[in-house]
């Protein structure tokens, strides 16, 4: 099976070890959200599942199933990230409105990431972030000529001249996919959802499903 080459790349940093598996019905997530999606995206999902690199949560199109996570996808926070393009102008000099946003990435200290729908064309969507710490001066929204895929890949590799994102946890250092399976696995268990390592207040505050 071909894997789409900004995925391949990723993959040599962030192995699938802990992936979902989960097979999301694209037309249907299209549909519902009434626009197609870029194909490194899709192929995020489909070669990772739902889940996280380290704090970088990547959103589903569609709700989950899984305890906690229901409300965490595109669509419930579509509106939200619209307002802070809103609020805070946007990127300067981008004369789009805030209904050319959608958000595809949260999380990593409350940054938020999306695409500028700048174009009929979805591969060709450049990123743009919203970065809730900022220097002095600098707006809080950025624009990165690149995909969802590669824009991860190069804040790993350090490949900005800048960290890109008011958090450095994924600047220059991989993360681990952990799906959110497995985290929800993990917590039944005693163990730290990100690390599996055991976690010394389990005991005090359980998680269980009834």
């Amino acid at each position: 099976m071909n894997v789409h080459p900004d995925v391949a790349e990723l993959l040599d940093l962030v192995p699938k070890d802990f992936a979902g598996g989960e097979r999301i019905d694209w037309a249907a997530a299209e549909a519902a959200l009434g626009t197609r999606l870029p194909s490194d995206y899709r192929a995020v999902l489909d070669t990772y599942g739902v889940g996280s690199i380290g704090d970088l949560v990547i959103l589903p199109p569609l709700p989950s199933d899984l305890p906690g996570w229901e409300e965490c996808h595109m669509g419930s926070s579509t509106a939200g990230i619209r307002d802070l393009w809103d609020a805070c102008g946007g990127v300067p000099g981008v004369p789009l409105g805030a209904d050319a946003v959608l958000p595809w990435g949260t999380g990593m200290n409350c940054n938020e990431m999306a695409w500028l729908m700048d174009g009929p064309d979805p591969d060709t969507w450049p990123v743009v972030a919203w970065r809730r710490q900022h220097a002095w001066g600098e707006p809080p929204w950025a624009l990165f000529d690149c995909g969802m895929a590669e824009f991860i890949t190069r804040m790993m590799l350090g490949r900005f001249d800048d960290c890109p994102l008011g958090d450095a946890s994924l600047w220059k250092r991989t993360g681990t996919f952990v799906s959110w399976r497995e985290q929800e696995r993990r917590l039944l268990a005693g163990l730290d959802p990100q690390t599996g390592e055991p976690c010394p207040y389990a005991h005090m505050f359980p998680v269980t499903r009834d």
